[in-house]
């Protein structure tokens, strides 16, 4: 995307006029200074929309400032010594906070990578190019003038966004040494951007990495398991391969997720995954989640579900595997790698609080979804699907307490990655289900929703005279079927099919 500063000063008169508070501020405190800072100046250098607006304001003491900002919205202060004002100003369009803050110096009392081991100093009078110099790396180290209509860019940072690279601020041992997860987030603005690191960033990174698994004295991590979280879905869900790529190259799988290394190197079945061992196939399979192919049969942005169950999917393949030279199998198998896959991914789930964005996110992790996912991914591997029953089909894809649609999706990535040595067959299973599904839909349409169940348990033991048991459920499943085929469609009915399956000794 080409770089415009022109484009950047359009937007930012165009945020004045829809924020009379800057305005108004250069009319209270003529000699005052506002700078957009952070990733809001990057986003808007490269042309992108974006709603997370940063001002520095110089000149103006923390108490006129919070002073003047309560006459035109909502304020919080953040922190004694921060010097931070969360900002809602009276008006619909910024709903959000705007953080506005003073010019502050920070320096790491510990050097050990906590990024609450900062002693953090505000100085109205401070100039902002010394603000800049605590900041993590230099796309996100300059300042937009508002008064002047100047870009401050003490570190080249413009020169880095031109040239599509990650560079820290100064001394990458120090920046990393600083605060740890600056690893993890320079991971994720190449993931992100699709950049790549300047040399001696990479290197020091991939030195330092190791302290993501740092711990203080009292046994808690040095960055927060939640930190880590936030930093590893993102990248997963912006750019599946390049993160997956990168958090190998970096090491950062080998300190936080080390189950997914032996994926490398554990064989498949030739005939069946041409493509390679269990690692080559899982990287194709997140590949197909960026192909064109994909977006045009899912038509819907991806969320961390997909994504991590593509990843998570095969984990266990290299813990179950049987060889026919050591077990005396027919051939390299994997017997049980759903349910025990399932297992493990629910304890890294847990182990990095992978759960951590909010339910409405996008990048939100449901721990039982997720395991669900993994532990049904194979649902179809045993063809005849014109023979499965309609019932277990909408209790897989169709019902609500279920992320079915989600597990078609895996089924298609999974399908697409795996190459047999014959393609003549290939994902015939995948556009059988879909078919399937597809009809079961349509019945639904025509009575505008999936229909619910013509009986219930109660009134099969009535009409059966029997009590609560196996047999109650399996009536309940015969009827079902019936139903979803369309073959009944009234309780009536459904009463005189199950006569006849009594009378016929069905059971």
């Amino acid at each position: 995307m080409a770089i415009s500063i022109d484009y950047l000063w359009k937007k930012l008169a165009e945020l004045q006029e829809n924020l009379p508070f800057l305005g108004d501020f250069f009319i209270d405190f003529p000699e005052a200074e506002i700078y957009l800072v952070g990733g809001a100046v990057r986003d808007l250098l490269w042309q992108r929309e974006t709603k997370d607006y940063d001002f520095l304001i110089r000149g103006v003491s923390a108490k006129k400032l919070g002073d003047f900002l309560r006459q035109h919205g909502k304020v919080s202060w953040v922190g004694k010594n921060f010097g931070v004002y969360k900002f809602i100003p009276h008006l619909k369009p910024f709903a959000e906070a705007i953080d506005i803050a003073l010019p502050r110096t920070e320096s790491s009392f510990s050097q050990g990578g906590g990024y609450r081991d900062f002693e953090i100093v505000s100085d109205p009078e401070l100039p902002v190019e010394e603000d800049l110099k605590r900041r993590d790396f230099t796309i996100n180290a300059m300042a937009a003038d508002l008064k002047q209509k100047n870009l401050i860019d003490p570190f080249e940072g413009l020169k880095d966004l031109e040239a599509g690279l990650i560079r820290t601020v100064g001394d990458p041992g120090l920046r990393f040494s600083e605060d740890s997860s600056r690893l993890l987030r320079g991971l994720r603005f190449v993931s992100q951007f699709d950049f790549s690191f300047e040399k001696e960033t990479w290197a020091t990174l991939k030195q330092l990495i190791f302290g993501l698994s740092a711990l203080r004295e009292d046994g808690t991590p040095v960055v927060p398991r939640e930190t880590i979280a936030k930093e590893f879905i993102k990248a997963m869900v912006l750019h599946p391969v390049r993160a997956f790529d990168l958090w190998d190259e970096s090491g950062a799988f080998a300190v936080l997720i080390p189950e997914l290394l032996a994926m490398k190197n554990c064989p498949q079945p030739e005939n069946h995954h041409s493509e390679g061992d269990v690692w080559i196939h899982t990287r194709l399979a997140l590949s197909q989640l960026l192909s064109l192919e994909f977006k045009a049969e899912f038509e819907q942005p991806l969320n961390a579900e997909i994504v991590l169950a593509v990843l998570f999917h095969d984990i266990a393949k290299p813990l179950t595997i049987q060889t026919p030279e050591k077990d005396g199998t027919d051939r390299i198998r994997f017997h049980q790698h759903d349910t025990l896959g399932a297992k493990m991914t629910r304890k890294i789930v847990n182990r990095l609080k992978l759960s951590s964005y909010p339910k409405e996110s996008q990048y939100y992790v449901n721990e039982d979804g997720l395991a669900w996912l993994v532990e049904k991914h194979l649902i179809l591997v045993q063809g005849q699907i014109e023979q499965m029953r309609a019932a277990t089909i909408e209790r897989h894809f169709l019902s609500p307490n279920r992320p079915g649609a989600t597990l078609l999706q895996l089924i298609y990535c999974d399908g697409m990655a795996t190459v047999p040595k014959n393609p003549k067959n290939h994902q015939l299973h995948y556009w059988a289900m879909k078919d399937r599904i597809l009809k079961i839909e349509a019945l639904a349409l025509e009575q505008a929703k999936i229909p619910a169940p013509l009986l219930g348990g109660r009134e099969v033991m009535t009409v059966a005279n029997i009590t609560s048991g196996r047999a109650v459920g399996q009536y309940l499943a015969l009827i079902r079927e019936e139903q979803l085929n369309g073959r009944i469609s009234s309780t009536q009915e459904a009463i005189i099919f199950l006569k006849k399956q009594i009378k016929n000794n069905v059971l």
